[in-house]
């Protein structure tokens, strides 16, 4: 059977030295050791040095690993605010975190955009008992990417309020300042190319003071999943759970990968892979860009709006290319095509897609 390449927007490809690193794990028995022996403690900190060294985070933020950016979300919730919190909502991912923090009782406020577009940041926007601040760098939903001038903006007005970043779909490729932002989270099944089931969560030191302030208080913020608890294992090395071995290994090993590339290198492909689908789509006749706002375009999920016909049709035509695409998330399926574009697809596979998806006549 021809090899398909995935250009779904999470789960995606896998980043392509990760077959050779799954067979290295059975043959080093990664899925059967103790989750807190020595050599599971050497691969969560080969995966946070490599972390760190690749997206340059701060030393003194710390990173834990937990089963999912959605359960991240929860966490975030129960460790780093009381009553008040604050959401930029452009699609159906940020939009949850919203509903998540209303099912949880919090006051939460949102921005709400238009899905295709943004609410750009205002002074006097933001309440200013706000404690949690949430957005999404990249809408993995609706193709939308929140300017970093803005997301910096957001934490300089409001420098006591944790400032929470989805990073689901943008990192490593969207060059974020860590140091400007307290809590971010990602997901390694999208740009990271591995198998589903981790979630990486990055803490800054005042979203851990946070954590302890609001336990202090006497409010309960969890107990496993605690960040206090997170950082008494963390220190060591450890998760506070039997946790997914197998996928710390793989992170570590793909940052090495991502390491040696070169993170600029990844960053610099991955803007001449955007122009080449976005030219693609600009140039069809029956596809439309959904962002029509061409600064508020992800570097890593397109979207297109299919006019004259279903997207099912050009995800049909594509898949007998071996391409496979992603159709439009929730109410938009049937409408949208979604083209991800993750470190692990090459120039070339684009190049072959653009000129597939050109040759795909809607009468």
């Amino acid at each position: 059977m021809t090899k398909k390449i995935f250009f779904t927007p999470g789960p995606s490809a896998l980043y392509y030295t990760v077959e050779e690193h799954i067979k290295t794990a059975l043959k080093e028995q990664v899925m059967e050791i103790n989750h807190r022996s020595k050599q599971a403690e050497a691969y969560y900190q080969s995966a946070v040095e490599g972390l760190k060294s690749l997206m340059s985070i701060p030393g003194d933020y710390q990173v834990f690993f937990l089963s999912s950016a959605t359960e991240i979300w929860e966490r975030q919730l129960q460790n780093l605010a009381i009553q008040h919190t604050f959401h930029f909502t452009n699609g159906a991912f940020s939009q949850r975190f919203f509903d998540f923090a209303q099912a949880w009782g919090f006051n939460a406020k949102q921005a709400q955009a238009e899905y295709g577009s943004l609410t750009a940041f205002l002074p006097g926007m933001i309440p200013e008992e706000t404690e949690l601040i949430t957005l999404a760098l990249n809408e993995t939903s609706t193709g939308v990417a929140f300017p970093l001038e803005q997301v910096y903006a957001i934490k300089k007005a409001h420098p006591k309020a944790i400032l929470a970043v989805d990073g689901v779909s943008a990192f490593p490729v969207v060059d974020l300042d860590f140091s400007q932002i307290d809590s971010a989270y990602f997901s390694v099944q999208k740009c990271f190319g591995l198998p589903a089931g981790l979630g990486v969560w990055i803490v800054s030191p005042q979203a851990m003071a946070k954590a302890q302030e609001k336990q202090a208080a006497g409010h309960i913020i969890g107990s496993y999943q605690s960040l206090p608890n997170l950082y008494k294992n963390g220190i060591k090395n450890q998760t506070t759970y039997t946790a997914n071995v197998m996928n710390i290994f793989l992170l570590a090993k793909v940052c090495e990968d991502m390491l040696e590339k070169g993170i600029s290198v990844i960053r610099s492909e991955s803007n001449y892979k955007r122009a080449v689908i976005h030219n693609a789509i600009s140039e069809h006749t029956s596809l439309t860009h959904f962002v029509e706002d061409e600064k508020l375009r992800s570097p890593t999920v397109s979207v297109a709006k299919v006019e004259g016909t279903s997207s099912q049709h050009f995800i049909n035509a594509l898949a007998t290319k071996g391409l496979v695409m992603g159709s439009g998330y929730g109410a938009f399926k049937g409408q949208h095509l979604r083209v991800a574009n993750f470190p692990t697809h090459s120039k070339e596979q684009f190049e072959q897609l653009a000129d597939f998806l050109q040759a795909i006549e809607v009468s």
